[in-house]
């Protein structure tokens, strides 16, 4: 069972994120210093961003096009933004 991020899925939450691309399964998880998502995508073309915005989506219990990238395009860091 994935962590439950529900209580985060409210407007206007900003929600820090580090991302593991080429991970060997897709998987969210709370840890001490913060959310980390891992993919099983490689980071070129905005693909894993893709997949960790569906899966943070899932794990959130929001539609994925409510989930915004704010920050981190290109970095292992990112911020979406529940809308």
């Amino acid at each position: 069972m994935p962590d439950d991020l529900t209580h985060l899925a409210t407007p206007g939450t900003e929600i820090a994120v580090r991302v593991t691309p080429k991970a060997s399964r897709n998987l969210v998880k709370v840890e001490a210093d913060g959310i980390r998502v891992y993919v099983t995508v490689v980071p070129e073309g905005g693909k894993a961003n893709a997949a960790v915005q569906k899966l943070l989506a899932k794990a959130l219990g929001v539609a994925k096009s409510r989930l915004v990238l704010v920050r981190g395009q290109t970095s292992r860091d990112k911020v979406f933004r529940v809308e």
